[in-house]
């Protein structure tokens, strides 16, 4: 991608700070795009900044309505409107059915479903009022299959996608275009949390904890976080104009 593909564009990237989403905030910066992320981690987001993956960042819980709109309120006085966003905050709980509690599917549906719709109603309006945006959500291979002991999170996930085919359809007409990313399992700290819990709890090796979460993936292997960074580029860029409305797998041939 060139580096001023670009240029003037404001993209607004939500758990910016670390995995997926910093390789997303990287990306879009070196575009040339001013881009502001949001989290809930401080010095993770300033760590971001000041190692250039981002230009400036706002502390912000995407559970939370009020306080969401209020740092995208701030990042617009900042850099100008949102043309971008990129609803990447996410989080991943795992449990058999009959030991997942309300509370679990709750907090998933929480951060993984209003934590996209509360962003998305943040930059929408002027989205649409100025004719142009681009909005990205980052799901998963969960939110387009099933897995086991993970029922909470898919049905999140499942959710994330039909949101943004619904309201691909209700924003057609506005050249703002509506689409989510669904990797599979992503070299990320998430993953590395996850290897070490399988190990924890079933004595196997690292190798082993690996293989079992690679074997979705007719690849055999992790993706990384580089490769999802480079289709959201895609997804924002002229090339993309005309998709709306999709759930793309970045899964190594896997759904």
């Amino acid at each position: 991608m060139g580096t001023n593909l670009f240029q003037g564009r404001h993209a607004v990237v939500t758990g910016g700070g670390r995995g997926i989403g910093r390789a997303i905030s990287t990306a879009l910066t070196n575009a040339g795009a001013k881009v502001t992320i949001l989290g809930r981690d401080r010095a993770a987001l300033d760590r971001a900044v000041s190692e250039g993956a981002a230009h400036g960042a706002g502390v912000a819980d995407v559970t939370d309505h009020d306080a969401v709109h209020a740092a995208v309120e701030a990042a617009v006085a900042q850099f100008g409107p949102v043309d971008f966003l990129i609803a990447n905050a996410g989080s991943a709980a795992s449990a058999p059915f009959l030991k997942s509690s309300p509370e679990m599917f709750r907090q998933m549906l929480d951060v993984n479903l209003l934590g996209v719709t509360n962003v998305t109603h943040a930059v929408l309006g002027s989205m649409t009022e100025r004719g142009f945006g681009r909005i990205v959500a980052v799901a998963s291979t969960a939110g387009l299959k099933g897995y086991p002991y993970v029922s909470a999170y898919c049905a999140a996930k499942h959710a994330v996608v039909g949101f943004v085919r619904a309201l691909a359809l209700e924003t057609a007409t506005t050249d703002v275009t509506v689409n989510a990313v669904c990797p599979g399992f992503t070299d990320t700290d998430l993953v590395a949390e996850s290897l070490e819990r399988i190990m924890a709890k079933t004595g196997r090796t690292r190798e082993q904890a690996l293989s079992e979460l690679v074997k979705h993936n007719p690849q055999q292997r992790l993706i990384s976080p580089t490769e999802i960074a480079d289709t959201v580029l895609w997804l924002c860029g002229e090339g993309a104009r005309s998709v709306t409305g999709q759930a793309i797998a970045v899964a190594g041939g896997e759904i």
